[in-house]
């Protein structure tokens, strides 16, 4: 049983998605094979705009050129953030100073190869990345979806401590004390902008963490204790209506 509703208050958004996936970036010569660019959209000669395709490579916007780019790979589509994300993220470098100036120093490192460059230029990627899906959040990128709940002002509060302690034994009635709403007012707040129920939302999340223990090596019942099923055939059960297939030969896959 949950021991309170009271849950450490921090809300981090995205710690959660960070731990459960690997966020790894690798520098590219090319625009088509990149899906993080930093590139002049208006003929000024310097950097003006980032675009991050979570999803998706393509080729540069037309009558641009290109200062650096790099594939960033955050756990593809096995992540809820990643298929969460627009096909496209496009900052204008002169109203995001932060991104800005990280964004001058991956152009300097690309422009001249140093000791220890391309580490420096994977570790800019990375947080550039995170800066980028941390604004998409506040900007309430999108309507509907796991996005749109983060970006909820309370409902938040409850994806963020689901995401945190998925082992937990959730009530609707704690996860609804944890957003400040009653329970009929959060289960319809959370249907409408989430797209599913919150413990829908739960299993989902818990399935998906589970996939992950798998892929590192863990058993099957130490990965369904892991993510808070009570036992391994309700977790392998579950994780074939989800996955179309049951945990042992996913983890056979490895």
């Amino acid at each position: 049983m949950i021991e309170s509703a009271k849950i450490e208050r921090k809300h981090d958004r995205l710690t959660a998605f960070l731990e459960a996936f690997r966020l790894s970036a690798t520098h590219c010569e090319f625009a088509e094979a990149a899906n993080l660019l930093i590139i002049d959209a208006i003929g000024t000669g310097k950097p003006t705009h980032l675009i991050y395709r979570a999803r998706s490579t393509a080729s540069l916007p037309q009558f641009s050129a290109l200062f650096a780019a790099a594939t960033v790979d955050f756990g593809g589509s096995a992540n809820p953030l990643v298929s969460a994300l627009p096909d496209e993220l496009c900052f204008p470098l002169a109203v995001e100073p932060q991104l800005g100036g990280l964004c001058e120093l991956m152009v300097a490192e690309v422009d001249v190869a140093r000791c220890g460059g391309n580490t420096i230029q994977a570790r800019l990627c990375e947080i550039v990345v995170v800066l980028a899906i941390r604004k998409a959040i506040a900007s309430g990128t999108v309507d509907a979806g796991l996005l749109a709940g983060l970006a909820h002002p309370r409902l938040h509060l409850s994806l963020v401590a689901m995401h945190n302690h998925p082992a937990r034994n959730w009530k609707v009635a704690d996860l609804a004390a944890i957003a400040g709403m009653s329970r009929g007012r959060f289960i319809t707040s959370f249907n409408q902008t989430v797209g599913q129920s919150p413990i829908a939302y739960l299993n989902s999340w818990r399935l998906v963490l589970g996939r992950a223990e798998l892929y590192a090596g863990r058993s099957v019942k130490s990965a369904a204790a892991r993510v808070g099923f009570g036992s391994a055939p309700a977790f392998s059960r579950a994780y074939a209506r989800k996955f179309g297939s049951p945990p042992i030969k996913s983890k056979a896959r490895l």
